[in-house]
């Protein structure tokens, strides 16, 4: 999850600071997160998930197609 996570970041050209601040945290946390020094909090990986286009199983490393699942009716 590490490196997809910072992957993702980078390929967009954005910065730790703007993805912590996306998700509410200090940059240190966020820097935490793409290092595996920390678990991402449920609700984070789902802000995440939705800003990048992705299924949460993606950024876990769970499957390798980036498609994110259907929205609920």
């Amino acid at each position: 999850m590490t490196l997809r996570i910072r992957d993702l970041r980078e390929d967009k050209d954005l910065t730790q600071t703007q993805l912590a601040d996306l998700l509410q945290v200090h940059q240190t946390t966020y820097s935490d997160y793409e290092r595996g020094l920390l678990n991402i909090p449920i609700a984070s990986l789902h802000t995440l998930a939705d800003f990048y286009g992705v299924s949460v199983d993606y950024l876990l490393g769970r499957t390798d197609v980036k498609t994110p699942y259907p929205k609920k009716k």
